[in-house]
């Protein structure tokens, strides 16, 4: 297979070169870049793109490796056995199926996504490292081996919260989305919105960029942010000469809670505004 993008989905050449690298190796993708880039996306549309079902591990601070295999729920065999009931007999029926185990076993090449890894517990990785190596793992409780019988398509994301450990990097094949430029941004709001207007797009890109070029911002805006925006833009119909404006003293741009996300960046703007009227 080869992955070529979607009609859904902007895709650029070194994306493409990384996916497929990563297919034909089948070694786990891992996708970094700033939050809002489409690396989540990446790995639905790749399964969307192929055919294959999807199967997302959302990681959470709390999520521990071993949840991604299997969980054994001896609580509710202990409560089962004080009731008498049946099951007890059967260990496997309190075996909780995890992420991997599901996808080893999936009648049908699956894409795995394990999401925001660099959330959980500097260990998550390493605890992964032979299973994701040998694709199968123990199960102690029941002796039996779960082993994948095609190794899955795997897109890991990290958001850069903190440095992944080298020997789980040696496992991977890495890309960094970098940013969109503009033309890359402009073919992104072609596909979400069609026959928009050029000069509305052109003035909002104008000032989606001079707002991710102010210095000591603290979150700049992300792709997904601008999408929304532009989606707030249209249903408020606003006027052209709103964004055309170049008066200074009106720095932060209209409907701007879609784009400045916590009260340093808003009041850093209205101490340019601030300033840009004392000097008029």
């Amino acid at each position: 297979m080869r992955f070529e993008g979607t009609s859904d989905y902007v895709v650029t050449d070194d994306l493409k070169v990384a996916v497929n690298a990563a297919v034909l190796l089948r070694r786990p993708l891992l996708v970094k870049g700033e939050p809002g880039t489409g690396k989540t996306v990446l790995a639905q549309e790749i399964a969307k793109a192929v055919g294959a079902p999807l199967i997302e591990w959302n990681v959470k601070s709390t999520t521990k490796a071993h949840q991604g295999l299997y969980e054994y729920d001896a609580v509710a065999r202990l409560r089962d056995g004080q009731l008498g009931d049946a099951r007890v007999h059967d260990i496997s029926n309190y075996i909780r199926k995890g992420k991997l185990w599901e996808a080893f076993t999936s009648p049908a090449l699956p894409v795995l996504l394990i999401d925001e890894i660099d959330k959980a517990d500097i260990e998550f990785p390493n605890d992964l490292l032979q299973e994701l190596d040998r694709m199968a793992f123990h199960v102690y409780e029941t002796g039996e081996t779960i082993q994948a019988v095609e190794r899955p398509i795997v897109v890991i994301t990290s958001n850069n919260e903190k440095d992944l450990p080298d020997a789980f990097l040696r496992r991977c094949f890495f890309h960094y989305i970098k940013f969109p430029d503009r033309e890359t941004m402009q073919e992104i709001i072609d596909v979400h919105f069609p026959g928009i207007q050029k000069i509305l797009v052109g003035k909002a890109l104008d000032i989606f960029y001079e707002i991710r070029d102010v210095p000591g911002l603290k979150k700049k805006p992300s792709t997904s942010e601008l999408l929304d925006w532009l989606k707030l833009l249209l249903a408020e119909d606003m006027p052209l000469d709103v964004l055309q404006s170049k008066d200074p003293t009106k720095a932060i741009p209209p409907l701007h809670g879609a784009l400045l996300k916590n009260e340093q960046d808003v009041m850093m703007f209205e101490r340019l505004a601030f300033m840009a009227r004392r000097k008029v």
